[in-house]
């Protein structure tokens, strides 16, 4: 806005109706370029201004939001003991089995907690959360559905 500043003044100068006018398809050819000389000059200022404009808000946040207040409420469960990170198993899983063994190996020795939950016997909060996969991990800023890679988990785990 600092860079428009000449340009309303300009306008300003040139008659209160010019200022006043908004219709900006009844610019002369010389204000029409003074417009975008600014707009350019200004733009080129402040990129950030295209970025955000282009970027518009996440089609998901409002699904990010309510999954994080759910993390949020379900916390002492999941957590339980200063967990960093919450795994749903079942009984039946194919993949449960590795996925622990590859999360006890990621933590071991380095004091990670973390909570194993069955999700047949906390249905109710897989359904809260909306987990139907086994395994399932949860973190208190994101959830994975699936089997994830030990460097993946990592990654998570250092953020």
């Amino acid at each position: 806005m600092r860079r428009l500043t000449p340009l309303a003044c300009a306008l300003w100068g040139a008659g209160g109706a010019a200022l006043a006018d908004t219709d900006f398809t009844a610019l002369t050819l010389q204000e029409r370029a003074v417009l975008r000389a600014e707009i350019r000059a200004l733009l080129l200022d402040e990129p950030e201004i295209v970025a955000r404009a282009l970027s518009g808000p996440s089609p998901y946040a409002e699904a990010v939001d309510r999954d994080l207040g759910v993390i949020e409420r379900h916390a002492d469960t999941l957590f339980a003991g200063g967990a960093a990170i919450a795994v749903f198993v079942a009984k039946d899983c194919p993949d449960c089995a590795q996925a622990l063994d590859e999360l006890r190996a990621l933590t071991d020795g380095k004091g990670v907690i973390f909570t194993v939950l069955d999700i047949h016997e906390n249905a109710d909060l897989a359904a809260a959360l909306e987990l139907d996969a086994t395994p399932s991990y949860v973190l208190p800023d994101k959830m994975v559905r699936g089997h994830v890679p030990p460097i993946v988990l990592e990654r998570y785990l250092q953020d």
